[in-house]
């Protein structure tokens, strides 16, 4: 889930920033990834689904509803970039409008994706601390805060980078400088 949703889906959002290439290149690979990212994340809530349990057990804490709301909305997000900017029925004035509710949407579900990822790694540390199989000053914890610290810095730069305004010279500078 954190490889799909979080690593892959991170690369996807700055795709068109990092990736050289014609803008259809960009849109291809950036819908490839997301679909990549939408099959992992599927992929976890049907191993999740497999457990002895059943489904209802495994759905009673803040981590299991919010997951479950990211994964419904990122497939959303995916059906509703590729019937809007990749489909080629769809005329501009509809990309144009559709356009900032996607990159909005988009970001808020890799924001939601991040403190998914962060309530599930308290939400397992937390039992297993209150199990007795780890102390709360071990190695193991120190790992798993690292974890989360890393999550949280490695998404705000992703974020960062993606509502930040692209690097252009100004055409005075190019005016002035032949």
């Amino acid at each position: 889930m954190v490889i799909g949703f979080i690593l892959i889906s991170g690369e996807a959002i700055l795709v068109h920033r990092w990736l050289p290439g014609s803008r259809n290149l960009k849109k291809s690979v950036h819908l490839c990834l997301q679909g990549l990212a939408l099959a992992c994340g599927v992929f976890g809530i049907w191993t999740k689904f497999q457990g002895q349990d059943g489904v209802v057990a495994n759905f009673y804490s803040l981590h299991s509803w919010m997951g479950l709301i990211c994964v419904s909305m990122f497939g959303a997000q995916w059906l509703v970039g590729f019937l809007s900017f990749w489909h080629k029925g769809e005329v501009r004035t509809t990309r144009v409008r559709v356009l900032p509710w996607h990159v909005f949407l988009g970001l808020y579900t890799y924001g939601l994706a991040l403190v998914t990822a962060e309530t599930g790694l308290l939400e397992k540390l937390t039992f297993l601390q209150t199990k007795g199989n780890i102390l709360k000053r071990s190695t193991e914890s120190a790992i798993v805060n690292g974890l989360g610290l890393g999550l949280a810095l490695l998404g705000g730069a992703v974020i960062l980078v993606a509502v930040s305004p692209k690097h252009q010279i100004p055409k005075s500078k190019i005016m002035y400088s032949k």
